[in-house]
């Protein structure tokens, strides 16, 4: 890309303050136990979101990373009074909780309130059949924030009850983390069912894909790899519901943070206006900072 001024919003990150947050995760005695957890086993400020001209990262969006789960304001009222840049930050609640309407009052009280993460993984299909939680997507929806899945597409039960649940609450923005997890390019079988289940949220509007992670896959991954799931991934869903994340600082046990956008800027076959709303204007309009 040639353009001096590559606007970017992560929309993806995390930022961590050890004295203050309790982040368990992070601590060696806890899972998941990576040989190299202890790069990333420290606080990370904003100043440390460092990019390489033309890169200019021009706002963020802060996911929770585990600092309070019992009170997760605690994390969003650091960050609002740390931060400089324009941000918004998707909190955790616990959506299978009956106080979660009472958690969720308290965090739309932030301004930089945009959303709600439940991490879903393997519990994906039994949480998002229960009735609480439709009776949760629907609060969300009401309070105009958004839900952040994190699950894995090749999870074919999950992924239906969340295509139903995004019919029924159609105005609810739900946005995929991480890319639902696509698995390695060699394992033919899994990669064809992430590609059908991804073809079955093309048809719901109201969900996006966030691009990132991929050091969680492999420590080692290649920018050919990746090349092909983001142009996959704008194939099916429409280079709109589309986002290129970072997820800092784990991307840190694979690039550095300017590296990584350096080499999505690099990404052969995109149009400037498809890079420009895959990095910037996407995650300027789901996450809605304008507002």
């Amino acid at each position: 890309m040639t353009d001096p001024h590559n606007k970017i919003i992560d929309p993806h990150l995390h930022l961590f303050n050890l004295q203050k947050g309790n982040y368990a995760w992070l601590k060696p005695q806890n899972p998941p136990f990576w040989p190299d957890k202890h790069l990333i086993n420290k606080s990370f400020i904003e100043a440390d979101l460092w990019l390489q001209q033309p890169n200019h990262l021009s706002g963020f969006v802060h996911i929770e990373a585990g600092f309070d789960n019992q009170q997760p304001w605690r994390e969003i009222d650091w960050l609002e009074q740390h931060c400089t840049l324009p941000f918004k930050s998707v909190a955790f609640a616990d959506i299978t909780a009956t106080n979660f309407g009472v958690h969720v009052d308290l965090l739309k009280q932030y301004k930089s309130i945009a959303g709600i993460r439940h991490i879903l993984d393997e519990q994906a299909e039994q949480i998002l059949r229960t009735t609480l939680v439709h009776q949760h997507f629907a609060l969300l929806s009401d309070y105009e924030l958004s839900f952040d899945a994190q699950l894995s597409l090749t999870d074919s039960q999950a992924i239906q009850e969340l295509v139903t649940l995004a019919n029924h609450h159609k105005t609810l923005r739900i946005i995929i983390n991480h890319g639902g997890w696509p698995p390695a390019a060699n394992n033919l079988n899994k990669q064809n069912i992430w590609k059908k289940n991804l073809q079955k949220l093309s048809k719901c509007e109201n969900i996006a894909l966030k691009l990132s992670g991929w050091e969680m896959l492999d420590r080692t991954w290649q920018p050919q790899q990746i090349a092909m799931l983001i142009h996959h991934s704008i194939a099916t869903l429409g280079d709109n519901r589309v986002m290129l994340a970072s997820n800092f600082p784990l991307c840190l046990f694979s690039i550095s943070y300017s590296d990584l956008w350096n080499t999505y800027a690099a990404i052969p076959g995109l149009s400037a206006q498809s890079f420009e709303k895959i990095t910037y204007s996407n995650a300027a309009n789901w996450y809605r900072f304008n507002t």
